[in-house]
C-alpha cells in the first residue's frame, strides 16, 4: 500500500506542478483575489449575487469565472496531494520497518511550507520571488517523492572507478538544473520569455544586446506592488531571459555529456531518457520563442522541466552506491 500510495502521490504532484504552469501562464494567478479560498467562498460563486459580492469586496479585481476556476482547481488539487503527504508520513511512523520516517516529515513540512508560500502569491500579489519559490517548492516535493519511491525500491547501479567519476557528474548536473529552473521560473514571473523575440540572438543580428543585469535581478522590491504583467522595462527582462538562454546553454552541455557517459558505461536506458528530454526541452524552449509563446508549447516546456529534473534525480540515485 505504502508504495502505491508513493507512485500515486508522484503522479499528483507531477499533475499540481503542470496544473500550477497552466494557472501561471494562463495569467489566472490571481484569478481568486483572498486565500484558500475565493472572494469569500470555497468554489467559485457565478451566480448574480456572488458576482456582485465580488464587485463589491474587491472593486480593483472584478471576478473572471475561468481565471478564478483555474487558480481554485490548482489549489484543490494541492490540498489532495497535502493530503496523501500527511496520509505517507502518518504509515511511516506506524510501521517504522519501512525506514522512512525523516523523510516523509520532510515533505509534511515541505508541503505546508508550500501552502504558505501559494498563500503568499496571492497576498502578496504574484511576487516573483514568492513565484519562483513557490515552483522550486513544488518541484522539491516531486523530487522528494520519487526519491522515496527509489527508496522503497532500493535498486541503484554498480558503479566501477569511472562511474564514480560519473557520480559527481551527475551531482553537479543536478544543481546546474536546479539553477537553470530556478532561472526559468524567474523569467516566467517577470514576463520575459519573449524579451528577445528571435533565436539564437537577441533584437536582431545582436549578440551583445543592451541588457539591465542589475535591475532585471533584483529579488525583493517591497511590498504593495502588484506585479501581474510584470513591472520591468524591456533591458531587464531581456537580461533575465539571456541568462536563461546562457544557463540552457551550460545545462545542455553538462547533462549530455553525462548522458553520454552513461551510454558508454552501459546504462542505455538512463542515457536515452536524460538525452532525449534534455533534447525535448531546448527544442521547447527555442519553439517557445519562435513561435511567440503558445500556451500549449509553454506549458510542456514546463511539464518537460519537471521530467528532466526527476530522470536526473533517478540517474543521481542509482549512481549512489551508499544505501540511505
Amino acid at each position: 500500500m505504502f508504495r502505491n500510495l508513493t507512485i500515486f502521490a508522484i503522479l499528483l504532484a507531477l499533475f499540481v506542478v503542470v496544473l500550477g504552469a497552466y494557472v501561471r501562464l494562463s495569467d489566472a494567478g490571481l484569478g481568486c483575489p483572498d486565500w484558500p479560498g475565493c472572494y469569500g467562498n470555497l468554489i467559485v460563486d457565478e451566480s448574480h449575487e456572488g458576482i456582485k459580492s465580488a464587485a463589491d469586496n474587491y472593486p480593483e479585481r472584478p471576478l473572471e469565472a475561468d481565471k478564478a476556476w483555474k487558480e481554485m482547481i490548482h489549489r484543490y488539487f494541492a490540498s489532495l496531494l497535502g493530503l496523501v503527504i500527511l496520509i505517507l508520513t502518518v504509515i511511516a511512523w506506524k510501521k517504522p520497518e519501512l525506514g522512512q520516517r525523516r523523510l516523509t516529515v520532510c515533505l509534511s513540512l515541505l508541503v505546508m511550507f508550500q501552502g504558505a508560500l501559494g498563500m503568499w502569491t496571492v497576498t502578496l500579489l504574484v511576487k516573483p520571488v514568492i513565484v519562483m519559490a513557490h515552483l522550486m517548492g513544488g518541484l522539491a516535493t516531486l523530487s522528494l517523492l520519487l526519491w522515496l519511491l527509489l527508496r522503497i525500491n532500493n535498486k541503484r547501479l554498480s558503479a566501477d572507478k569511472r562511474g564514480n567519476k560519473t557520480k559527481h557528474l551527475a551531482a553537479m548536473g543536478l544543481v546546474v538544473l536546479l539553477i537553470q529552473i530556478a532561472l526559468g521560473g524567474w523569467t516566467s514571473t517577470n514576463y520575459a520569455a519573449l524579451a528577445c523575440p528571435d533565436f539564437p540572438t537577441c533584437f536582431g543580428d545582436s549578440w551583445n544586446p543592451a541588457l539591465d543585469y542589475k535591475e532585471g535581478f533584483v529579488l525583493w522590491r517591497g511590498l504593495g506592488v502588484d506585479y501581474e504583467f510584470g513591472v520591468l522595462n524591456n533591458e531587464a527582462r531581456a537580461a533575465i531571459h539571456w541568462v536563461h538562454r546562457i544557463g540552457a546553454l551550460v545545462t545542455t552541455i553538462i547533462l549530455g555529456s553525462l548522458s553520454l557517459i552513461l551510454f558508454r558505461l552501459g546504462a542505455i536506458k538512463e542515457s536515452l531518457m536524460l538525452g532525449g528530454l534534455l533534447t525535448m526541452q531546448v527544442l521547447l524552449g527555442i519553439f517557445n520563442v519562435l513561435l511567440n509563446l503558445p500556451l500549449h508549447v509553454a506549458v510542456a516546456h514546463n511539464a518537460v522541466a519537471a521530467l528532466l529534473l526527476l530522470s536526473v534525480v533517478y540517474v543521481n540515485f542509482r549512481l549512489n552506491k551508499v544505501i540511505a
